[in-house]
């Protein structure tokens, strides 16, 4: 048996998306140095709504005006995909993986993010799926309703097979925020949550455990956690090194 490489999770409580896109920034710079091993960021943002690379602005429902009355920020970003909210309440995941060393396989890496979300939904009784076509992981409602209703969406980044921007899960967000967008730029097609579909509180701790796991055994890293203070060393190590280099 392959013995598994050491990964880390670290989970950042509540960030502003600011705030962790730059530190996004400086893990991908030191993980293509080799200075760190692969990381998993968790956290949740303050009311945020982001344009992917590919999105397009006119499926932002609301003016600026509107989003500044109601305290959410907009980002144009680098990650893949069309325009998605984040808030309190919903699972962010950030993983800055060196592909390279994994396997250099885009579409599958996507596929292991939904599969992780996925195996994780069905440890509370419910079926979640993929959508032909349609990246994320969905659940089935009554025809009348749409279908299916969208749990989880991914937007990610490359570079030279160094990962960044990742998935968004939602726990207990405030759905009503989704109505700000057209989600993913899917018309007619609403966002849900697991709290909504069991009908019950659901609180953070029950579910980022879960998603580490799965996600960690599927991409073949053994998942530790870390504290965001340690994290900053070693950034902090290389970053020092580099500015002596320069």
């Amino acid at each position: 048996m392959v013995a598994m490489k050491t990964g880390l999770t670290v989970n950042l409580g509540i960030v502003e998306y600011g705030a962790a896109w730059e530190l996004q920034r400086r893990l991908v710079a030191a993980r293509k140095a080799g200075a760190i091993p692969d990381v998993l960021l968790l956290c949740e943002h303050p009311h945020v709504i982001t344009l992917g690379r590919n999105g397009k602005l006119e499926n932002l429902r609301a003016s600026d005006h509107v989003l500044r009355q109601m305290g959410v920020a907009f980002f144009e970003t680098d990650r893949g995909g069309d325009i998605t909210y984040h808030g309190p309440g919903q699972l962010v995941g950030y993983p800055i993986l060196n592909l390279a060393g994994i396997r250099r396989d885009v579409a599958w890496y996507v596929r292991g993010l939904e599969e992780a979300m996925i195996c994780a939904t069905a440890e509370f009784g419910i079926a979640s799926r993929r959508v032909a076509g349609r990246t994320g992981v969905w659940v089935d409602v009554p025809a009348e309703s749409g279908g299916e209703e969208k749990l989880a969406a991914i937007g990610v980044h490359l570079s030279r097979w160094v990962t960044s921007h990742g998935f968004a899960y939602n726990v207990s967000t405030d759905l009503r925020y989704f109505d700000l967008i057209v989600p993913c730029g899917i018309a007619n097609k609403r966002a849900t949550s697991l709290e909504k579909i069991l009908g019950r509180s659901v609180k953070m701790e029950e579910v980022s455990p879960r998603i580490s796991a799965h996600l960690g055994e599927l991409l073949g890293l053994d998942l530790q956690p870390a504290h965001r203070d340690d994290m900053e060393t070693m950034l902090r190590t290389h970053e020092d090194q580099t500015a002596l280099v320069l």
